[in-house]
């Protein structure tokens, strides 16, 4: 068993583009013994966006905190605190937040795609 707070995970701070400033941890993973899942989770601050892609995996994501905006089938769609996401595999998917207060997600991915 593993019980931490989720700032105690080791931070991945991406530099660069639209994503500079976003901060991404793996909470659970290999590493803590998950054989089927990987939990991440990611904060965002202001006028940030995640990457544009499409992967083979199914995902969802559990928004903590904050609010911001899913990208589904082109459209912008805006989710809050308690907004739940199921992304299929292949399906073309961003997030972002234009808004003040950092938007923080968890996203939870099987254990054979790659962590971060």
């Amino acid at each position: 068993m593993k019980i931490i707070h989720y700032t105690d995970a080791f931070p991945t701070v991406f530099d660069s583009g639209d994503m500079k400033g976003t901060t991404g941890r793996v909470v659970i993973g290999k590493t803590d013994g998950a054989e089927n899942v990987c939990m991440r989770v990611f904060e965002l601050p202001k006028d940030t966006v995640s990457h544009r892609h499409t992967h083979e995996w199914e995902h969802m994501v559990f928004v903590h905190s904050g609010e911001g905006d899913v990208l589904c089938d082109g459209k912008w769609i805006p989710v809050k605190a308690g907004s739940v996401i199921y992304i299929p595999g292949n399906d073309d998917h961003q997030l972002r937040n234009l808004n003040e207060a950092p938007f923080v997600f968890v996203c939870m991915i099987p254990s054979d795609a790659p962590e971060m």
